[in-house]
């Protein structure tokens, strides 16, 4: 029987080796492996010769393999509670824009505010063995802690800052940030304030705290002014909070709503029924979102850094992931109170 030739092996046939990078390269492996996670040491001309010989061979890093050498995967666990927020979208692309030139990709989980939600997130993320994780605040189930205190991986917490030892956390005072639009109405002379709040995440709560401690040192704080809605805050129920504060206190001359998207809906429903905003009752809302500077009339609001706090955390967390020392372990990047028309 005639011998059969050997058909050559296409490109995609074949695997392609961290060796076959060095080699077309001509750098070492060690280098290629040093390029590709983003390192510092690596000279500019080197990680252009690596990248073009990565383009070149179509190279895809084996991940799995990479994570069974080195103990850690090239991901970064990121756990939020809402992809319909504005404010988590942005913070997550600040994020993923940090880490993505230092060669990490993030697993994104939505935990719906739900510590039961993000415990079993947690369990399948860090399973994974993932380089580092990005949480929101501190809200956790025992068991969740107990899943990150064993994992050893370097944690960093989003949107609120702590002073416990070893926490390390960027974000500010939501409780400072609530009490700071409630001072502001009332130098506006308003005394009849109300809190509308949706969702009752623990970020809201601490507003809701700032909100009292202004009442009770101007002495004027009404626990009946406060309408706590546990569900998902909305335009829609932003004009129905609207409506029902007026219906039931006439006398009310200012609202706070905890998130922009309510303030927004109360805006429409003023408009709709013919309340004039600010002259009958102030409105004032919180996180600055998109559109609420284009409101009729425009919204005065709590304008809050989620931009930087995605970019200082995930800085802060890249430098623990390289066992760097940290200069700070809490940053508080502050609030910006947005004084517009509708106060």
């Amino acid at each position: 029987m005639a011998d059969v030739p050997e058909r050559p092996r296409s490109r995609s046939s074949s695997q392609v080796t961290l060796d076959d990078v060095a080699r077309v390269s001509g750098v070492s492996a060690i280098t290629v492996s040093r390029a590709l996670r983003g390192a510092r040491n690596v000279a500019p001309d080197l990680q252009a010769r690596v990248q073009a010989a990565v383009d070149e061979l179509g190279y895809v890093p084996n991940v799995a393999a990479r994570a069974l050498a080195s103990a850690r995967s090239s991901h970064v666990a990121v756990l939020v509670p809402s992809l319909t927020n504005q404010l988590f979208v942005e913070l997550l692309e600040a994020v993923q824009n940090a880490l993505a030139p230092h060669g990490f990709q993030s697993l994104i989980g939505v935990t719906h505010y739900d510590p039961a939600q993000e415990e079993a997130l947690l369990r399948s993320y860090l399973s994974q063995r993932p380089a580092g994780v990005l949480l929101t605040g501190f809200d956790r189930s025992a068991a969740s802690l107990r899943m990150l205190e064993r994992s050893h991986a370097p944690c960093v917490h989003l949107m609120e800052t702590s002073a416990e030892p070893g926490i390390h956390s960027v974000g500010f005072s939501q409780q400072d940030a609530g009490r700071a639009i409630v001072q502001h109405l009332l130098a506006r002379g308003r005394r009849r304030i109300a809190y509308a709040a949706g969702q009752l995440d623990p970020r809201v709560m601490l507003r809701l705290e700032g909100y009292r401690e202004a009442l009770r040192a101007a002495g004027c704080h009404d626990p009946e002014l406060e309408l706590l809605v546990p569900g998902p805050t909305s335009m829609a129920l932003g004009g129905r909070q609207f409506e029902d504060l007026l219906a039931r206190h006439p006398d009310v001359d200012a609202i706070f709503y905890c998130n922009d998207d309510l303030a927004q809906g109360a805006l429409l429903a003023a408009l709709r029924t013919g309340v004039p905003v600010p002259g009958r009752v102030a409105i004032a809302g919180f996180n600055d979102l998109g559109g609420s500077d284009q409101m009729l009339p425009p919204l005065t609001t709590v304008r809050t850094p989620r931009q930087e706090i995605g970019e200082r955390a995930a800085s802060m967390l890249l430098a623990l992931m390289r066992k760097e020392t940290v200069a700070e372990r809490t940053v508080d990047l502050g609030f910006e109170l947005m004084v517009r028309q509708s106060s």
